[in-house]
């Protein structure tokens, strides 16, 4: 019995649904058990290459939000994957900087987070766009659109 039927049955399956419609998996990593299953669901064909992977930090009894942590996860993740990470709460701006500073991409939103700064309510746009000021300060650039669409390996609309 391989490590991935012996894990829960549930997450076997819906990975096996998606590669049959032709989608491709993403892999949230709460903590490192997470990038084991992950890379045993990739071993069993069941997670196409590249695998694609968002590194979930801060969450209460998940993986803490810290540059060690972002950093371990990273090294543990396939030579080809297309990674992105992301801090809850007041650490989202933060894991943009580690993440870009690791190489990878990232990932903001009112799912994480609700506030811009302290006392100031956010709005998707606005985490945007304060996330894009962050990558530009280091020299990268925001992929558009459609570049995140081929980074990502997904097929054109329509």
């Amino acid at each position: 019995k391989s490590m991935v039927r012996a894990c829960p049955g549930h997450l076997t399956g819906q990975a096996e649904q998606i590669k049959s419609n032709g989608g491709k998996s993403q892999i949230e990593n709460v903590q490192s058990g997470n990038l084991w299953f992950a890379k045993q669901l990739g071993a069993e064909g069941l997670n196409d290459s590249p695998p694609l992977f968002q590194l979930f930090l801060g969450i209460p009894w998940g993986a803490p939000f810290d540059s060690e942590t972002m950093a371990y996860q990273k090294a543990q993740l396939p030579k080809d994957a297309i990674w992105a990470a992301f801090g809850i709460g007041r650490n989202e701006f933060p894991a943009v900087a580690q993440a870009v500073l690791l190489g990878g991409h990232v990932r903001v939103g009112l799912e994480d987070n609700l506030w811009l700064e302290k006392g100031v309510h956010a709005t998707n746009g606005k985490l945007v766009e304060r996330a894009a000021n962050i990558i530009w300060l280091p020299g990268p650039r925001v992929a558009s659109r459609g570049e995140a669409r081929a980074i990502l390996n997904f097929k054109p609309r329509g």
